[in-house]
């Protein structure tokens, strides 16, 4: 392993361990280790990176997306051009270290790979993969590739790296808060911040633009685009909380409070896909075991705002959303 890597890597789990939430994008690491591992190893950490950059599109894994995002979307490129390698939420350099990891929300102990493929349930709208498939395999080895000398530490709480799990939790409280008070004008005001920091990439109505992702709708097959209601970004404060660290691109921690927390009203107010767990879920007999107690789970936008205590008629000023 390279030294500097190992240097870096550690100095970063030491500010963590002394400035807990404190730690500053600054001081968090935005590059891989230089050299891919030998033989099977490497080949498979390569594999599990071309998956995260063209997740909707690769072989072993398109079938399995339902929307047009990538697991670069959310997990952003850092300084050497690799997913999720970014110093905002959502980087996964440290991931490897915190599991198995406990899950509130599966009320479960989970590990890497239950975590990954989960996802596609979720932030790609999609199927969950097969556990121990070469595709599971593959993105959970590149990303535990990402933490390779760091040091491990199980997460009791939260199944996410330790570079992002107290500032995750500060934030999705500090903008739940916020977004309990969101009003029409709230609404409104994140239209016209959309408009006027996100549609040059994202597109006025949401669909993205070139490499720029999608956020909501359908296309013209009547195809979703985005990320479904039981996705982190389709929380009115984890979103918030995603947007405030990354967005605009290059530009992280610039957006003022209420200024994420009012684009994410507007963005999580508009059509996504309803969420039913049963319906991410191969039958039994392919899929295998599903290490979750949690069986039965279902969301819409409509419920989604529910539980910040919000009606989105209200909130949008008309009665489009069901």
């Amino acid at each position: 392993m390279n030294l500097n890597r190992l240097t870096y890597s550690l100095v970063a789990v030491g500010l963590l361990s002394m400035f807990g939430n404190n730690l500053m994008a600054s001081d968090i690491p935005t590059a891989a280790p230089k050299v891919y591992p030998e033989g099977e190893v490497g080949r498979m950490v390569k594999l599990g990176e071309a998956i995260l950059n063209k997740t909707d599109t690769h072989p072993l894994t398109k079938d399995l997306v339902g929307d047009k995002i990538q697991c670069k979307s959310c997990h952003l490129k850092g300084n050497d051009g690799k997913p999720g390698t970014g110093s905002g939420i959502g980087t996964f350099i440290g991931t490897a270290t915190a599991f198995p990891a406990y899950s509130k929300r599966e009320k479960t102990v989970q590990s890497l790979q239950d975590r990954i493929n989960n996802c596609f349930m979720r932030s790609m709208n999609g199927k969950r993969p097969i556990i121990d498939t070469e595709a599971s395999v593959a993105m959970a080895t590149y990303i535990t590739w990402l933490s390779d000398g760091m040091k491990m530490h199980m997460d009791t709480k939260r199944p996410c790296s330790p570079l992002n799990s107290k500032r995750w939790a500060k934030n999705a409280k500090k903008f739940a808060g916020i977004q309990k008070k969101a009003t029409h004008a709230n609404y409104m005001n994140g239209q016209k911040l959309f408009e006027t920091k996100c549609a040059s990439c994202h597109g006025k109505n949401g669909a993205g633009m070139g490499t720029f992702p999608p956020l909501w709708g359908k296309n013209a097959k009547g195809e979703w685009l985005a990320y479904n209601t039981g996705a982190g970004m389709s929380k009115l404060n984890k979103g918030a909380a995603w947007v405030q660290s990354n967005m605009p691109l290059g530009q992280g921690g610039t957006l003022k409070d209420q200024e994420a927390a009012d684009i994410m009203l507007y963005v999580d107010a508009q059509p996504h896909a309803k969420f039913d767990l049963k319906k991410g879920l191969l039958p039994k007999e392919q899929m295998g075991y599903y290490n979750s107690k949690v069986l039965k789970e279902k969301h819409s936008v409509r419920s989604n705002f529910k539980q910040f205590g919000l009606d989105i008629d209200k909130i949008r000023g008309d009665h489009k959303i069901k």
